[in-house]
């Protein structure tokens, strides 16, 4: 639990607060009042967070990261998240993601080059609804893979210099589901739609007709793509997780506030009953909510297969943030729908959370699936 932490995450848990105090609210309001430019922002929190030791946490060893563990990652997302700056996406470096492990050419012409920021890389994995096939790759008589199809979301693909892109291929008569890295740039890659989402994110959706793709630019064997690729999305779902409960905790602080302070009516509006009656479901969720996190991260790092409770957790916290965003907004009232008032930013950014790495009921249909088909999860 987040108070029973032993002494060295206690102590880097201080750390990532005097991070946020410091660089991040001071540089959310260079955005906000200064009007400053929004990626000389980003690069300043970028280098702050290298000084600061954050931007290695991600990263392996080998490429010279510190690669912390599960719920150190945990702690400082939880602390980053509640000061609400919009800013902490910039603090970690790139991890690995799907070519953690991966050989060469790919380490050299990819993970090294990614992991030091000199490239940039997407992930190519939903299809879109309309997909007759999933995306497909041949091999030709040269062994090259020649792969057709769709992606209809790729977050930051716009600006990707290559895609880790989840393909259906055929070995050996069998069917099974690869990853390969495709440059982004490369002859019949071409981006179909630029846009941009509820929460302000930017995203690409692509066409690949008949791209040439060199045999060793195969993530790993032909038939491990579908369980890397969700090795990959389980990570990000804890992180996403730890995003909704700070986030909670910041709304429930700002309504805390709000609740305190002098009303018309000549009594603070914490003084109703009914007021409080809702604040109190919000600190209660928000409760379970950071217990829920904190207990799936523990269990993480020590060796558990959380994917189940993964799931779980992603689904309850990010349902909790929303919840406590709209009740928030209620609270406060009318100002709270005012674009640019803090709410009314936190309210587009976490209804997204819900539908990232997976939509809630299709997690709640895999988590039914783990228990009654594979006697998976522990409660």
């Amino acid at each position: 639990m987040p108070e029973s932490l032993p002494t060295e995450l206690l102590q880097l848990r201080q750390r990532a607060e005097r991070f946020a105090a410091e660089v991040l609210a001071p540089e959310q309001a260079a955005v906000e009042v200064a009007g400053e430019d929004h990626a000389a922002v980003r690069d300043r929190v970028t280098r702050a967070a290298r000084e600061s030791g954050f931007f290695s946490m991600t990263q392996p060893k080998s490429a010279g990261g510190s690669e912390a563990g599960l719920l150190a990652l945990t702690v400082v997302r939880d602390t980053l998240a509640g000061y609400n700056t919009g800013l902490d996406r910039f603090v970690f470096g790139p991890g690995p993601g799907v070519l953690a492990d991966c050989g060469e050419p790919l380490r050299s012409r990819y993970l090294q080059p990614l992991l030091n920021g000199e490239k940039r890389g997407a992930f190519a994995f939903t299809e879109p609804d309309d997909a007759q096939h999933y995306t497909r790759a041949v091999r030709d008589a040269d062994g090259v893979f020649v792969v057709t199809g769709r992606k209809s979301y790729v977050t930051r693909g716009g600006d990707a210099d290559f895609l880790n892109t989840l393909v259906e291929v055929e070995a050996d008569g069998k069917k099974g589901r690869a990853l390969l890295v495709i440059d982004a740039h490369a002859p019949g890659v071409l981006i179909e739609q630029r846009f941009e989402s509820l929460d302000g994110s930017h995203h690409a959706a692509f066409r690949f007709d008949s791209v040439r793709v060199p045999a060793e630019h195969l993530i790993g064997k032909p038939d491990d793509g579908l369980p890397r690729a969700m090795r990959q999305i389980g990570d990000t779902r804890l992180a996403i997780a730890a995003q909704a409960v700070g986030l909670s905790r910041w709304a429930i602080a700002f309504t805390h506030a709000h609740l305190q302070a002098p009303h018309h009516s000549g009594e603070p509006l914490g003084a109703r009953e009914g007021v409080r009656l809702r604040y109190a479901e919000l600190r209660i969720k928000t409760f379970a909510a950071r217990s829920m996190l904190y207990r799936t991260a523990r269990m993480g790092e020590a060796g558990a297969n959380i994917i189940n409770e993964g799931m779980a957790c992603k689904v309850f916290t990010t349902e909790t943030v929303g919840e406590v965003t709209d009740t928030a907004m209620q609270l406060v009232g009318g100002k709270a729908l005012t674009v640019g008032h803090p709410l009314e930013r936190l309210y587009r950014e976490v209804r997204a959370l819900r539908i990232a790495e997976g939509a809630s009921d299709v997690l709640r249909l895999n988590l039914a699936r783990g228990s009654l088909d594979l006697n998976k999860g522990i409660l």
